[in-house]
This record gives C-alpha cells, structure tokens and sequence, in this order.
C-alpha cells in the first residue's frame, strides 16, 4: 500500500519487523488500536522504540532504527489508530464503498430514493437525509396520490415522498389506493378518490391526512378547500351507496353525463392556508417539513451566527461495526465535543416548565433547525433570565454548553437571544459627499421616525468610502422602514445586511 497503513495486520508486520514482537504481541497492540485504548497505546510506544526485557521485546532502537525514526512510525499508528479495521473488514467495506459512490454519482435520485426508504419510520434520519438531498440540488416533492408508492419513488422532477410515510395511513390503505390506481386509472378529484375505494379502507381520519400531507395537491383544490368539504362529500357518497343497495333511485340516476357535471362538489371561495398553518400541517403528517421550512427565510441569518447544528450532537451511526469493540468501548462519533461551548438557531418546538426541589422553575426546551432537533436544558437562574423569549414557536439562537454522552445528548443553555433583536445594517447608497449633505437631514429625520436597533451605513458612490451613521443613529430595518428608504432615495440604492451575533459581549444578556 505504498507506506500508507490501511489494514490493523499492517501494524501488526511494523511492530514485528521494526521492533522485534512476537505474533502474539502484536496481536495485542492491533486489539489496542480497534478498541482506541489511548492509555495502552501510550505505555506501547516506550516499548515499541526502546524495547522491554520482561516482553522479550528488543525494540526499534536496539535493532539499529534511530529514535526520531521509530517516534514518527509510531505516530502514524496512532493516527491511523483512529478509524482502523482488519483486512477481511476493510476490504468488504471497499467494496460497499464503492458500490455506494457509483450508485450515488451516476443513479443520484435513485440511491437517495431507496436510502430514504430504508429509514421509512426513523423521522431524524429522513431529516437529515432530505437535508442532503437539497444540498445536492435534488427536490423533494410531497407525497401525490396518483404518483407516488409506498415507498420513496423517482420522478423526473426529483425524489417522491412515500405514501407509507404519511402518519395515519396504514401500508394496506396505500395498497388498495395504488391497486385501484392501477386498474381504473387516476383520480379526477377527492370525490372520485372517495366513490372509488371503500370506506372500510379510507376513512375521515385517512382522507384529511391525505388533504394535510399534500397528497391531493393534484386535485383541482387548495387544502383549505378540500378540509372543508371532505367531510360532507365522504357523507354524500355513503348516502348515494346505501340508495344503490336499497335499490332507490337519485336525482343523479336521471340526469346525464353533461347534467351531472353541474352538481360537481363546489367548493368555498377561501384561499390557501397561511405559511406557517400549511407548513405545521405537513410537519403533522410527515414528522417533517417538505414544501418548505419556516426557518427558510431566516437562512443566512442561521448560516452567519450558528456555530453548530442540532444534527451536529449526535453520533453518526455506522451500517459496518468493528466486532470486538464493545458499545460501551465505542467512541461518540459526533459533530460537537463535550463540554464546549457552541451557538445553535432555530424556532422552540415545544417547552416544558418543571418546578425543582427549590420551588424554582426550569425548563425542558425543543429547539428544532433545518435538519433536526435538540433538548436544549434552562436552569433556574437562566429561566428567570430568559423566560419572556421562551415561548412554543419563538425563533431564537441559543448559546451553551454541548452535554454529550453515551445515554443522552442536549445542550445546556447559557444565553438567548431572539432573531428579531439580531442586529442588522442598512447600506444606503449616495453619489457622492456633496449630494450625501443634501439628503442628510431627511436622512436624519427617517431614522428618528424609525428608529430601532439596526445601523445605518452611507456608502459614497464616486469616493468610494462608508460611512457609519453612528451609535445614535439606528433604525429598526423592517420590511416596510426599507420600503420608504427605498423610495426615499431610490430602489436600488437601499440594501440590508444580515448582522453577527458576539455572545461573548455582554450586551446580549438580559
């Protein structure tokens, strides 16, 4: 392997050829390595360059290999040490490898469509997997009644999300939904959807997880709409079915196929749900967002301050196990390391208050970001501190102490800040210092009638200089603020800039 280490048996022949072990012993510095016995493999290195009587063990330096030599083999064992396996594993590991690197260069949709479904009831996995599919430019689509399976599926689009997925639906309803879409072709509307399958099979419940999921955004409705007829159309068609047993006739039977077409469900004139109530509905369904996320617009935002994310405290886990190290022996794989400090955003899923022994109160908090979520743990002292932020869907940073072992990982929380009191600074353009005298009052007198805790910073065209407005001078940057800058002195010459949070400036404490 050209002087590279790639197997454990390759430390084996090193500690035999330079330094005189036994086969026997060198089996015991490979065990060492696998299980990263750090403590052991520290006592080996004395051995390994000066040698030991009681082992038997004459050792690099006896055996005419300079010290300086045998120390830099011995670090490179080390490091190697890290994430080594045996030749048998390694190899069919490669192997696997490459399998998977192929698989996901040249087939991309198709290898995440089946990685997803592999991980079908583990919602963080999906996540996180999703999250590497928009990396790759590759969208996610909801799930569709008349394209998706029951398992993740591939489209020309991008990858489908599996009807199995949706919370509510057993794998038998989606069996008889695609039996049926097999047979008599696709569903017209959420009346042929209902009419065609039994109401054994699709009930309430089923139908409105079907309207919530996105699965019936083929049918000519919005969700809202179709929330608010499915109930009534569901009682319609079991009517018209006990008529058909009794053998009564309708008012439909008599007309004709052009005269039906006026007694169509007609549905409420309403628009779509809101962002956030369409967004929380899907998340419902699925366990996670898939037509959007409500922390979207605030990315750059999360990209400049976050510091970790919450997928980032926990271990990734490996399909391919070293057999002999035992779980408790296992090092914790993760993004974080215990005990350091680190800044995370994202919107608070859920509280719990507790009262501790003290009679003082604590909190439980859920923090999710765009690819997970985290228990983020508030003391009394910092409760008391923070509680007016700490309220069910409040978009804050946090800052605090990663708490990361074998049973539980959380982050323990130091300081909050909300996203609406992240600075920002807005950039307003001049041609030039003489026309900058001209609109400075005005200028002067929008950021008094606006005033808040953003910056203001004058950018002089011609002279090519900023300059800041000043302590005195800031304005609060919202959306409609910018607007009547904009128009004050021109649309393309107003911009904003997300600002960086310093947790360690005490200013952003309470």
């Amino acid at each position: 392997t050209y002087g590279c280490i790639v197997y454990q048996e390759q430390v084996m022949q090193i500690v035999m050829e330079l330094a005189g072990y036994t086969l026997g012993r060198s089996d015991l510095v490979r065990r060492a390595m696998s299980k990263k016995k750090e403590d052991v493999m520290l006592r080996e290195r004395n051995n390994f360059v000066y040698g030991n009587e009681k082992e038997n063990d004459p050792g690099c330096v006896n055996r005419g290999i300079s010290e300086q030599v045998a120390n830099k083999i011995f670090d490179e064992m080390i490091d190697f040490a890290k994430y080594a396996f045996n030749k048998s594993h390694a190899a069919a590991y490669a192997v696997v490898a490459y399998q998977t690197a192929y698989l996901k260069c040249h087939y991309p949709k198709e290898f995440m469509a089946a990685l997803l479904t592999s991980v079908l009831g583990n919602t963080s996995k999906i996540s996180s997997y999703i999250a590497s599919c928009r990396r790759l430019g590759m969208e996610i689509l909801p799930p569709d009644i008349n394209e998706g399976m029951s398992y993740f599926s591939v489209t020309e689009q991008g990858v489908r999300y599996g009807l199995s997925a949706i919370k509510s639906v057993g794998e038998g309803v989606i069996d008889s939904v695609v039996a049926e879409r097999n047979i008599n072709g696709p569903f017209k509307n959420i009346k042929d959807f209902i009419t065609r399958l039994s109401t054994k099979e699709v009930n309430k419940r089923t139908i409105e997880s079907f309207i919530k999921s996105g699965a019936f955004d083929c049918f000519p409705a919005n969700r809202r709409q179709m929330i608010m007829v499915y109930n009534d159309i569901i009682d319609q068609v079991s009517r018209e079915r006990k008529n058909e047993i009794s053998g009564q006739m309708s008012l439909m039977d008599m007309l004709g196929e052009e005269e039906r077409k006026d007694f169509d469900i007609v549905y409420p004139d309403v628009k779509e749900y809101d962002k956030e109530e369409f967004l929380a509905y899907e998340k419902e369904m699925l366990g996670v967002y898939i037509s959007g996320h409500p922390l979207d617009d605030y990315r750059e935002l999360l990209d400049k301050n976050a510091t970790a994310v919450t997928l980032d405290f926990f271990p990734e886990d490996s399909d391919v196990e070293d057999a002999e190290v035992l779980p408790e022996e296992k090092e914790m794989n993760t993004g974080v390391k215990d005990q350091e400090f680190y800044v995370v955003g994202g919107m608070i899923a859920s509280k719990s208050v507790k009262i501790t022994k003290n009679n003082q109160n604590m909190a439980f908090i859920t923090l999710e970001d765009l690819v997970g979520t985290l228990e983020v743990l508030v003391f009394p002292k910092k409760y008391e501190e923070y509680k007016q932020y700490i309220e069910t869907d409040a978009k804050v940073f946090i800052y605090g102490r990663a708490s990361v072992t074998e049973r539980d990982n959380k982050m323990i929380l130091e300081k909050m800040l909300p996203f609406s009191e992240v600075p920002n600074m807005v950039y307003i353009q001049m041609d030039n210092k003489e026309s900058y005298k001209k609109s400075e009052n005005r200028l002067f007198e929008l950021v008094d009638e606006h005033a808040g805790k953003d910056d203001v910073i004058v950018v002089l065209k011609d002279e090519k200089l900023m300059k800041p407005l000043g302590q005195q001078f800031k304005i609060n940057a919202d959306h409609d603020t910018i607007e009547i800058l904009k128009k004050e002195f021109g649309e393309g010459k107003v911009a904003i800039k997300t600002g960086k949070v310093n947790f360690n400036d005490n200013k952003y404490r309470k």
